[in-house]
C-alpha cells in the first residue's frame, strides 16, 4: 500500500485540478452570509438566555 511520493504528489496536483474554485465574489458572499447569520444567531440566544434566566429567576423567587 505504499506509494512512491513523487506519484503521491502528481495524484494530488491533479484531483486539485479538478476542483471548482469559488470567485473571489462568491467568498465575499458567502463569508459576509455566515457572518450575519452568526450574529443573528447570537441575538437569539442572548434574548432565549435572557427570557429563560427571567423566567427561572421568577419561578424561585431569587432577586
Amino acid at each position: 500500500m505504499t506509494k512512491n511520493p513523487i506519484e503521491f504528489v502528481r495524484e494530488v496536483r491533479s484531483e486539485v485540478a479538478k476542483v471548482t474554485w469559488p470567485t473571489r465574489r462568491e467568498t465575499m458572499i458567502t463569508t459576509s452570509m455566515v457572518f450575519i447569520f452568526v450574529v443573528i444567531a447570537a441575538l437569539f440566544f442572548l434574548v432565549a438566555d435572557k427570557i429563560i434566566g427571567f423566567v427561572v429567576k421568577l419561578l424561585l423567587g431569587i432577586s
